[in-house]
C-alpha cells in the first residue's frame, strides 16, 4: 500500500518517489534545481548524528538537505 508523506518523515534505507515540492521563492528553486522534481525516486541514504542533515541519493548523486527542507517535499512511498 502506498502512502504520502514528507521526505523528512522517511528512514535510513526508505525509498520514495517526489510527488511535489511546496513553498516558494528561492529554497524551493534550489531544491528543484538539486533534481527533486516530481517523479524522481530518492532513497534516504543516513542522517548526521546529531538527526541533521539528512543523505539522500537522488538520480545517482548524493546530496545533503536540511530537514527543514525535506518537509518541503512531498512524497509517495510504496
Amino acid at each position: 500500500m502506498k502512502r504520502k508523506t514528507t521526505l523528512s518523515q522517511l528512514v535510513p534505507s526508505e525509498s520514495a518517489v517526489v510527488l511535489r515540492v511546496v513553498g516558494g521563492g528561492p529554497v524551493q528553486r534550489r531544491i528543484v534545481d538539486m533534481g527533486m522534481v516530481p517523479g524522481a525516486r530518492i532513497t534516504v541514504q543516513k542522517f548526521a548524528p546529531l538527526g541533521d542533515p539528512m543523505e539522500i541519493k537522488v538520480k545517482g548523486f548524493n546530496l545533503s538537505l536540511r530537514k527543514s527542507e525535506a518537509a518541503k517535499i512531498e512524497v509517495e512511498v510504496g
